[in-house]
């Protein structure tokens, strides 16, 4: 279990899997394929949209991921 801090010093406690998906994402905050991502990431990387850790953007019917702008280690 790990702890991030998102929006304004917010303190959420993520699973290691879910640590481990969001080390994936570089500190440029760009955009990361849902394909690119196999099923289980997939699954890890919805649960961080859901606690708000990452954001979920449709660009050009393709879905991507990114970490939300405040969110610290």
């Amino acid at each position: 279990m790990r702890i991030v801090e998102i929006l304004g010093g917010i303190q959420l406690p993520i699973s290691n899997e879910e640590y481990d998906i969001l080390a994936q994402f570089d500190p440029q905050n760009s955009l990361v394929p849902k394909s690119s991502l196999n099923e289980r990431e997939q699954i890890l990387a919805n649960q961080l949209v859901n606690k708000g850790v990452l954001i979920r953007r449709n660009q050009d019917g393709k879905i991507y991921y990114k970490k939300q702008d405040s969110y610290q280690r």
